[in-house]
């Protein structure tokens, strides 16, 4: 340290004169303090604070994810930083047990207090939402419930690329699919057929099932193979995302299922943990919403939250709704033993890494 420097103390530095000043229960305004207001208080103030640093790690890998080509040492950068988004998801998530320590009637001491404020209006939560790619499933985003000033900054975070977008890119680009007259989709249908002949074999040599559960597993059979289908024709595929049963675009769907199917080649691992913890995030905020619609029945019954939602109800309703990386978990339907995986040609397998012999 410099003799000329000014000692840097602890609460200095994390500027707690502030942080711990700012807990002013609304209670307290209008009469004695409700004992568990303070609780509410904190564990929300935590939440943004934890929002805050999922953000900042957030922005760091949009920014890596925006640069082409997306070299092995920035795909590991990127893994890290996600990792760490899911690290600080589990302890959001454990919180959730912390406020439920309060019970409904102490809720009410201040619940009207807060109307009509809501954990809607949480700018930094939304901006994470947005930042993953909510708002390319959902166009139509609303930003009512904020304030005007929150409002428009989210409509422009809206219009951002997102983490979604940038991931949908980046796997169409991937190479390999097709290389020296190997068609890696020709082989893989090949198959698939394989596969889906064998499982028609299985049903209808099943000595335990009846003609009418014979049938049953038919009709589910041919539904597989109509889901198969769709890889195969693109127009088929771009059909089904019309529909919204898709969100990847179809080349970028093709390269995820072959990273996932041949995710133990050198040069795949690093993009199929990438997808892995794309899909923990997903995870993550799926349980975030679950736990909070319960906390949310647990609290307050039928009644309509503080911002003038239905409460539980529109909590759970959104749970399924707001999945952004989806098709990364519906991947496994495609999935086909390792013993019937096509046999990569050698020069292939030499791009991925096996060999260190290029000559």
């Amino acid at each position: 340290m410099s003799q000329h420097s000014k000692p840097l103390y602890y609460s200095d530095y994390l500027q707690l004169d502030t942080l711990l000043n700012t807990q002013v229960p609304e209670s307290g305004q209008h009469g004695p303090a409700a004992h568990d207001e303070m609780l509410f208080i904190i564990t929300h103030q935590t939440y943004e604070l934890w929002f805050k640093q999922i953000l900042h790690e957030l922005l760091s890998v949009l920014e890596l994810f925006s640069k082409t080509p997306l070299d092995e040492k920035r795909l590991h950068i990127i893994s890290v930083r996600l990792d760490r988004i899911i690290r600080i998801q589990a302890v959001i998530n454990q919180q959730i047990g912390i406020i439920e320590t309060m019970t409904p009637l102490d809720f009410l001491d201040f619940r009207n207090y807060l109307i009509p404020a809501s954990g809607f209006q949480s700018r930094q939560f939304r901006e994470i939402e947005l930042r993953l790619g909510l708002s390319h499933h959902f166009s139509n985003a609303s930003f009512g419930r904020f304030n005007p000033e929150d409002s428009a900054y989210l409509e422009r975070i809206a219009k951002q690329p997102s983490l979604f977008e940038w991931v949908d890119a980046w796997l169409a680009r991937t190479p390999f699919l097709e290389c020296e007259g190997f068609s890696f989709w020709a082989c893989y249908r090949r198959a698939v057929d394989q596969m889906l002949a064998s499982d028609a074999d299985i049903i209808r040599n099943n000595p335990l099932l009846s003609d009418q559960e014979k049938q049953q597993q038919f009709t589910e059979h041919e539904s597989t193979r109509q889901s198969f289908d769709c890889l195969f024709e693109q127009r088929l595929y771009e059909q089904y995302r019309q529909q919204g049963r898709f969100q990847l675009s179809h080349k970028a769907t093709l390269a995820a299922l072959f990273i996932q199917l041949y995710r133990d080649e050198p040069l795949l691992q690093l993009p199929f943990r990438v997808l892995s913890r794309l899909m923990d995030i997903d995870e993550h905020l799926t349980h975030w919403r679950s736990s909070h619609a319960l906390m949310a029945q647990r609290m307050l019954g039928s009644k309509i939250g503080t911002g003038g939602s239905s409460g539980h109800d529109y909590l759970k309703a959104t749970v399924s709704a707001k999945r952004i990386f989806a098709d990364l978990f519906n991947l496994s339907t495609f999935l086909i033993p390792r013993s019937l995986l096509p046999a990569l040609p050698n020069s292939l397998l030499r791009d991925l890494g096996f060999q260190q012999d290029r000559h």
